[in-house]
């Protein structure tokens, strides 16, 4: 019977004392005391990025429900008391109710748009061979590399022909498009990680193509179209340069071009609660979004790694 041989222990330096496994105690005490200062620096890094990112938007927050007089007064004290009057006088009187609403509309129908025709282009892309697949998947991908400004005024022209201008369904259609190609990317990375043999029993069991998409494949998917979702949803919430140049209409316009408004007047007006309030209310759904779906865009971030 043949036996592993194991080369002996090497005997540590005469007199200093050793672990269970051979290894200089003070060699020990030295790797731990090294990991410990690592850890102290990189948690010390963490704690002061997190409050350049916080302390901004407590800020804001704590300045919306202030006076003008105590903003420039006392600008880093607390409120006095909770004036809502701000947010009321923004919501009302800034028009951002509508701001807001153009806002929902776009976003809404951009974002479910985006989720189903890049979720349909990227599990063909993932599953079939076909001549051109290759081809196709590299315009995607080449369409994140081209600057937006540079198609801005073809832009204009080809949704002002189509007589989409200042139009909501225009301005749907020209966020999809913007968006398509970073969800296409994302997800044939996604699709091809799922596994094949749920597909194939479907296809045996006489599934067509669209009903093993839609009723498999696409619930599989899950944890991806959440977080190319948020991403988009992000992008599109924030979106400034499109929109101000293809939605003129003031009775149409998005968060972002109410909030120059917003900043223009108040600031002439010298209603600095106001425009603070209005800042708060754009900010307020972006928050909330990352903070409920935090845990799913990092499961579909790295699905693909574990599996």
């Amino acid at each position: 019977m043949k036996t592993t041989e194991t080369s002996a222990p090497v005997p540590a330096e005469s007199g200093a004392p050793v672990d269970r496994i051979g290894t200089p105690a003070g060699t020990a005490r030295k790797e731990k005391k090294e990991g410990t200062v690592l850890n102290v620096f990189s948690h010390g890094i963490l704690v002061i990025w997190a409050i350049m990112v916080v302390m901004p938007l407590l800020w804001a927050v704590m300045t919306s429900f202030k006076t003008d007089s105590s903003i420039f007064g006392s600008p880093w004290a607390l409120p006095d008391k909770l004036h809502f009057g701000n947010w009321a006088r923004a919501w009302t009187d800034a028009n951002m109710s509508d701001y807001f609403l153009n806002t929902v509309l776009v976003v809404g129908g951009s974002l479910i748009g985006t989720l189903v025709l890049g979720s349909m282009a990227a599990y063909v892309l993932a599953r079939f061979d076909f001549p051109g697949n290759r081809f196709i998947y590299f315009l995607f991908v080449g369409g994140m590399s081209f600057p937006i400004m540079l198609a801005l005024v073809p832009l204009f022209y080809v949704v002002n022909n189509m007589g989409l201008l200042n139009t909501i369904h225009g301005l749907i259609l020209v966020y999809i498009a913007y968006s398509l190609p970073f969800t296409v990317f994302f997800l044939t990375a996604f699709f091809r990680t799922l596994p094949t043999s749920v597909a194939e029993a479907a296809f045996v069991d006489g599934a067509s193509h669209t009903r093993t998409f839609f009723q498999i494949m696409l619930p599989m998917a899950k944890p991806g179209l959440i977080s190319v979702g948020i991403f988009n949803f992000l992008g599109q919430w924030n979106q400034y340069m499109l929109p101000t140049v293809l939605n003129t209409d003031p009775d149409k316009h998005v968060l972002t071009q109410g909030l120059v408004q917003l900043a223009v007047s108040q600031g002439y007006k010298g209603d600095w609660s106001g425009l603070f309030a209005g800042l708060v209310m754009a900010m307020l759904p972006v928050l909330v979004a990352y903070i409920v779906f935090q845990r799913q865009v990092v499961q579909g971030l790295t699905a693909g790694a574990l599996k």
